[in-house]
C-alpha cells in the first residue's frame, strides 16, 4: 500500500489534470499488452493495437526495446515518464531527452536489480541513443494511442466533472473521498492500493500538493513515482464501462439490455451522464454529431432519466435517481 500525507496546504495544491499523460499511456498501454487483466475493456484496443504495429513494422520495437524496458512488474524506471508530460508528448519526449545520464543510469540499474534490465539499457544514458527511443515512443504513440485520445480525453472530462461535484460538496477531501475503489480517503492520508510484490511505503508531501491523473490505460492499482523525491504524481484508473468498438462480436453483457431499449447512442449518452457530460462529451463518447447528441439528452431529460444545468456557455448533464436506478438494473447479472 502507497500512503500520500496531506497537510492543508496540500490539500489547497492538489488538482486533477485536465488531460491524459501521453508517456504514461504509452506505459500503461504496454502493460495492457503485457497481461489478460481487464482484457474486455480494451478488446477493440488490443485487435488494432497488434494490426498496426505490424502494419507500421514496429513488432519488433514492441518486443525487443519498449516491453523489456516497461515490465508489468513492481518497478520500470521514473524517467520514462516524465512529470511535465501531462497533455504534450513533444514536452513529454523533450524532459526525457534531457535527464541527466547519471539518472539513467542509476534507474536501469534499479530495473536490473529488481526484475532484470535488457543488456543494452545502459546506453540510454547517451543523449543520442535517447533519441533514437524518442522516435520509437513516438511512433508507438502515433500507431496505437492517438487513434483512442479523442476517446481517453472524454473519459478524463466525464471525470473530472465527477470530482468537481465532489469539490462542490466536501472540498478537496470530498474530492479525494470520491476517487475509486483504489483510493481510500482516511484524513489527513490517501491509500492507495499497490501490487502485492510492492512493498508498502509513505509519501510525505510537504507542501508540494499532489497531482492526480486520470489514466485510459492503466487497469487497477493507481502508480506514483518511486522517486520520492520527484514532483508528487499520482496515475489511476478511470472506471471502465466497455464502449460499443471494444466489445467484442457477440458479446454476451448486461448492458446491451440498455441498447435494446434505448437505443445505442442513447445508451452511451445515459452511461455517460452517470459521471456528468456535456453535450460535447456526449457527442465525442457516441460518436454523433453536437445537434444529435443535444436531441438524445432532450429525449432522456423529458423521460425522467437525466436532468440538464447551464455552466455558462455550455450545460451538463447527470443521471437523476431514475435514470441511476435504470443503468444500476441494467449492469445486474441475470
Amino acid at each position: 500500500m502507497l500512503r500520500i500525507h496531506f497537510s492543508d496546504t496540500d490539500l489547497a495544491r492538489t488538482r486533477i489534470a485536465a488531460a491524459p499523460d501521453p508517456l504514461w499511456e504509452v506505459a500503461a498501454s504496454l502493460h495492457r499488452l503485457q497481461s489478460r487483466r481487464g482484457r474486455w475493456a480494451y478488446a477493440g484496443w488490443y485487435r488494432m493495437a497488434r494490426q498496426r504495429t505490424r502494419d507500421r513494422g514496429l513488432e519488433r520495437v514492441l518486443r525487443s526495446v519498449l516491453l523489456p524496458l516497461y515490465p508489468r512488474a513492481a518497478y520500470f524506471p521514473d524517467f520514462l515518464t516524465p512529470a511535465d508530460a501531462v497533455g504534450d508528448l513533444d514536452a513529454g519526449l523533450e524532459s526525457l531527452l534531457a535527464t541527466p545520464p547519471r539518472r539513467v543510469l542509476r534507474e536501469v540499474t534499479i530495473l536490473d536489480r529488481t526484475v532484470g534490465a535488457p543488456a543494452w539499457a545502459g546506453q540510454l544514458a547517451r543523449r543520442d541513443v535517447r533519441a533514437e527511443f524518442a522516435g520509437m515512443l513516438r511512433a508507438y504513440h502515433d500507431a496505437v494511442i492517438t487513434p483512442y485520445q479523442e476517446e481517453a480525453q472524454a473519459r478524463i472530462e466525464a471525470e473530472r466533472a465527477a470530482r468537481a461535484r465532489g469539490l462542490l460538496d466536501g472540498g478537496v477531501e470530498g474530492m479525494l473521498a470520491g476517487l475509486g475503489p483504489m483510493l481510500r480517503w482516511r484524513p489527513p492520508v490517501l491509500e492507495a492500493v499497490y501490487p502485492r510484490q510492492v512493498e508498502d511505503r509513505d509519501l510525505y508531501l510537504n507542501g508540494r500538493g499532489l497531482t492526480l491523473v486520470p489514466s485510459y490505460f492503466n487497469w487497477g492499482e493507481p502508480v506514483a513515482f518511486a522517486d520520492p523525491d520527484m514532483p508528487p504524481v499520482l496515475w489511476y484508473s478511470l472506471l471502465h464501462e466497455p464502449s460499443p468498438r471494444e466489445l467484442p462480436y457477440g458479446a454476451d453483457v448486461p448492458e446491451r439490455s440498455l441498447v435494446a431499449l434505448l437505443g445505442r447512442a442513447r445508451a452511451v449518452a445515459l452511461r455517460a451522464a452517470s459521471t456528468g457530460a456535456t453535450t460535447g462529451e456526449i457527442a465525442r463518447a457516441a460518436g454523433v454529431s453536437a445537434s444529435s447528441a443535444s436531441r438524445h439528452a432532450t429525449v432522456l431529460r423529458d423521460a425522467g432519466l437525466v436532468t440538464t444545468v447551464r455552466n455558462g456557455p455550455t450545460v451538463l448533464h447527470t443521471l437523476t435517481p431514475a435514470g441511476a436506478s435504470l443503468l444500476r438494473a441494467a449492469g445486474r447479472p441475470q
